[in-house]
């Protein structure tokens, strides 16, 4: 009884020390700070989807001329230079607002305003790119109902999941989780068991380049890739949620990002060297089904259904759930500081931000319903927002740090943030014209709309609006 009770009172302690540091920046605690390690660590991986690169498989294999391991590889690459960045920001400013409060933080209220606007390109989107996955596969296996129905339901779904609160949200993510990993362990075994009967053989071409393939090749998927590890971003939005605040979110951070990054290399490159050599997948459902084909022509049809049914019902509507999550609490941190609508900031009794996951939901069943057909065009547009955040995130990094505070941290503060800006640059540079038409069309309206709140007189401060 004596342990319990003083393990309740060091628990206490650490959650009044970081509720102090909210004050200190400015903020006052709102969300049910309730969440341990593994719960965020769960959260992030349950965000990432340990089987991702199933939706986009016949996308990254087409534009990488086969080359898919190389595309997973150099993105988690590029990821972890971006990863580290977070950490440090999550130590330094342990805020709910994910990227956008940490390069508000680190650099100007501004300049957090234009990433926010940047990332918020990715949240408003994902919702509806995921559950259009989800309705995409289960269309192609009832197909008596039309795809838009199938998001309709996904998002509804989505959405009451997230109003009963984080702590049932982070039950169910338990489950979905083992779910995943129990059929992509069996798909593993499997590819093994076939590579090791001759029935289908190891190439170094999936991880680099042939001569039918080029580096170029490879960079201009990595767009598409990354779609798979955005959701390091996400865990960052549990700040304010999380059992010793941005400690939890640092180490979640790293953890999360290597254990998807094998998780992803691993699986893309047992698929690809089961796809035999020269293969093309054609436009439209050959290119999306593409993953689920292999498997049913390579292994089983039963298993090849097995795995659609798990990607569509588990893990991609336990990522739409996350996302949702991770959205509203975006959309509420802005609200929370002028920036966006203020009722958007309103927390339920559950203390969660109920109407942000309504705005978030009602959005998504609009996006979904009209992207049905435009998986390609959501998916470089959810990206595209992603990567400029990120850019500005390492350029926070480098400004508080090294500017401010004359770190002698080279690699952490200086080295990992420049390379990995240099490296996102190039990837953008690569990404589809017309998603980066959009995406700066996007962070123009931003700006407009940053220069219509100084011109009001709101400037960029916490305010009602």
């Amino acid at each position: 009884m004596t342990e319990r009770t003083d393990a309740k009172a060091v628990a206490g302690e650490h959650m009044d020390t970081e509720n102090a540091r909210l004050n200190e920046l400015g903020y006052k605690p709102e969300l049910s700070r309730s969440l341990s390690l593994a719960d965020v660590v769960i959260y992030g991986l349950i965000y990432m989807v340990p089987i991702a690169p199933i939706s986009v498989f016949g996308v990254v294999y087409n534009l990488s001329v086969g080359a898919a391991g190389a595309v997973y590889l150099i993105t988690a690459l590029v990821m972890t230079f971006s990863a580290l960045s977070y950490r440090e920001m999550a130590l330094q400013f342990p805020v709910a607002g994910s990227v956008y409060s940490y390069v508000r933080l680190g650099t100007s209220t501004f300049v957090g305003f234009i990433s926010g606007w940047a990332i918020l390109l990715d949240y408003l989107l994902l919702p509806a790119l995921l559950c259009v996955f989800a309705s995409l596969a289960m269309a192609s296996l009832v197909t008596f109902v039309p795809g838009w129905v199938w998001v309709i339901l996904f998002v509804a779904a989505t959405a009451l999941i997230n109003i009963m609160g984080v702590s049932v949200t982070a039950r169910m993510n338990k489950i979905f989780l083992c779910i995943q990993l129990a059929v992509l362990t069996v798909f593993v075994g499997w590819a093994i068991v076939l590579i090791a009967s001759g029935d289908a053989h190891l190439s170094l071409d999936v991880l680099i380049p042939s001569s039918n393939s080029s580096w170029a090749l490879v960079a201009s998927a990595v767009p598409i890739a990354a779609l798979s590890f955005v959701g390091f971003d996400a865990i960052s939005t549990l700040n304010e949620e999380a059992e010793h605040g941005g400690a939890t979110v640092a180490r979640a951070t790293i953890l999360v990002m290597w254990c998807v990054g094998v998780l992803f290399v691993l699986q893309v490159c047992l698929a690809a060297v089961l796809v035999p050599t020269g293969t093309t997948f054609a436009e439209g459902d050959d290119t999306n089904n593409a993953f689920y084909d292999i498997v049913s022509h390579s292994m089983s049809s039963w298993f090849g259904t097995v795995v659609l049914l798990t990607n569509a019902l588990i893990a991609l509507f336990a990522n739409a759930i996350a996302s949702n999550a991770t959205s509203s609490r975006l959309v509420f941190s802005m609200a929370r500081d002028g920036q966006l609508p203020r009722f958007l900031s309103r927390v339920s009794d559950r203390m969660v931000p109920r109407n942000a996951m309504l705005f978030i939901a009602v959005l998504s069943v609009g996006v979904g319903v009209l992207g049905v057909e435009q998986a390609g065009l959501l998916i470089t547009l959810v990206t595209f927002g992603a990567l400029t955040a990120y850019i500005l995130l390492n350029v926070a990094v480098v400004n508080h740090f090294v500017i401010r505070g004359k770190s002698r941290r080279i690699f952490l503060h200086l080295i990992s943030p420049v390379v990995g800006t240099a490296i996102l640059l190039f990837a953008l540079w690569s990404a589809n014209p017309h998603a980066k038409i959009l995406g700066i069309s996007w962070v123009v309206v931003g700006l407009g709309v940053a220069a219509y709140l100084k011109a009001s007189g709101r400037s960029m401060q916490q305010s009602d609006l």
